[in-house]
């Protein structure tokens, strides 16, 4: 898959001035409240990013048939949900689709299926027309890559309870280093 740029120009670093003990994470540090959205799960329910205050949600952009990284960090945040440090953050992670013509619902069931995803990852759905300016909010770019594959921005962000994107991580990011972060906020 080929990275795309990402631009994040309005995201601003927190942690700045203060006292206290300083946390360090692993993920970067930022600060602006998360979009709203509301799409439809793996079960035709409606979740919107505004319905999970008071808990810590991961917002991801995946798509079912990725060949390389969406199965890496599918797999990646679905051991982060089954720690217990994402138990008493009540953990979800909302995976937004970037392929709306092919993440059909028995395409979403069998990457559920096959990758043994965990109930609190949610796999959310819609047309292009109720996608992309979801897309735009978040910054994503999603274009038709080679051999049926998207080309797309492929980050994970850490909103917390408030509805604050707290955390952003690339593709590389680890469970561990998830789960360190959810540590520091958490206490």
């Amino acid at each position: 898959m080929k990275r795309v740029p990402l631009i994040l120009g309005v995201l601003a670093l927190a942690g700045c001035g203060g006292g206290g003990a300083k946390q360090t994470f692993d993920g970067t540090a930022i600060s602006s409240a998360a979009p709203s959205f509301t799409l439809h799960d793996q079960s035709g329910a409606p979740v919107s990013l505004a319905a999970q205050r008071g808990r810590y949600v991961v917002v991801t952009f995946l798509y079912t048939h990725c060949p390389d990284v969406c199965p890496v960090i599918a797999g990646m945040l679905n051991r982060v949900l089954q720690t217990p440090v994402a138990h008493r953050a009540r953990l979800r992670v909302l995976a937004i689709s970037v392929d709306p013509k092919r993440d059909t619902p028995a395409a979403v069931a069998n990457f559920i299926r096959v990758h043994r995803l965990v109930s609190s990852f949610r796999y959310l759905t819609g047309t292009r027309a109720q996608l992309q300016p979801i897309w735009a909010k978040f910054h994503i770019a999603s274009t038709p890559g080679p051999n049926g594959t998207v080309s797309h921005s492929a980050f994970e962000i850490l909103v917390d309870p408030q509805g604050r994107e707290r955390l952003l991580y690339d593709s590389d990011v680890t469970s561990a280093a998830v789960e360190h972060d959810l540590t520091q906020l958490t206490g």
